[in-house]
């Protein structure tokens, strides 16, 4: 029988920092399965004991102990939040004292610093880099490549459009994306707009039977869903890459961070922002 157990991500900001520490840590747990809740800006009295009292709840339901990950400042919410019933982690308390020690200073205990607007200047490259992927999704404008970090290659619904929306997001990096199609094959040679920035390229390749599933999910019963056209365009892609120089990840077992890390690396590109 499956193990069930709800997890709480409690924080003062957007949660997101709990979110992404806390779902780090449960992935080396197969064997639970995991209801995850977010509770968001939780940063009074008053509204930690709402949070007390949801937890109180989950406790009642009868599948054990919940679990509540927590980045929170200040002191009396994180007092009050410990309280409750559960197995209580507290993010900022476990790595905030240690670095306080070691650097012989006090934090700020400023709430809301990993992800807020008030650093216009990352946040207007952040939001530049999302603009430039939107601009520059599947081949659409070819003005301002020159302006691209990394120009995404590979066949329709390999997954350009979601990593270059990541990487714009999470690192601020400008990335563009370009299908690979039937044309470029009958030539065996790079889109004419891409050549002058071959430097940039990435590819993204996808295993055809996984291709054939997504494809048919847009469009069933047609030839571009069908797994021989799937094999075909594959194939192909990767026979221009490699005969172009284009380096390339299969994404069909990767997630997008993985899918991201692995660009950053291969190209050497600076994150621009945190």
């Amino acid at each position: 029988m499956t193990q069930r157990r709800t997890v709480f991500f409690v924080s003062d900001g957007t949660g997101i920092t709990a979110q992404t520490l806390g779902h780090s840590l449960l992935t080396q747990f197969e064997g639970v399965q995991f209801h995850q809740v977010t509770l968001p800006f939780v940063d009074s009295v008053a509204k930690a004991e709402e949070c007390v009292a949801r937890i109180e709840r989950e406790v009642q339901r009868g599948d054990g102990r919940p679990i509540v990950f927590a980045t929170l400042v200040n002191n009396d919410v994180r007092e009050l939040l410990r309280r409750a019933d559960a197995v209580f982690l507290d993010f900022f308390e476990t790595f905030i004292d240690p670095l306080e020690a070691a650097l012989g200073m006090k934090s700020s205990h400023a709430i809301g610093r990993s992800h807020s607007a008030l650093d216009r200047q990352e946040y207007k490259k952040r939001i530049e880099a999302v603009n430039f992927a939107l601009a520059h999704d599947d081949g659409a404008s070819h003005r301002d490549l020159r302006e691209a970090d990394v120009i995404l290659v590979g066949v329709s619904r390999s997954g350009k459009t979601p990593t270059c929306l990541y990487l714009a997001l999470q690192f601020g990096v400008k990335a563009a994306n370009y299908p690979l199609i039937p044309e470029d094959f009958r030539r065996m040679a790079l889109p004419e707009p891409l050549r002058p920035y071959r430097a940039r390229l990435f590819g993204l390749t996808i295993a055809p039977e996984r291709l054939a599933e997504i494809r048919r999910e847009r469009r069933p019963e047609s030839s571009y869903a069908d797994p021989a056209n799937c094999r075909y365009e594959v194939e192909q892609a990767e026979a221009l890459m490699r005969r172009e120089g284009v380096r390339w990840v299969n994404s069909t077992t990767k997630s997008v961070e993985e899918i991201a890390a692995t660009i950053l690396r291969e190209l050497a590109i600076e994150r621009r922002v945190y």
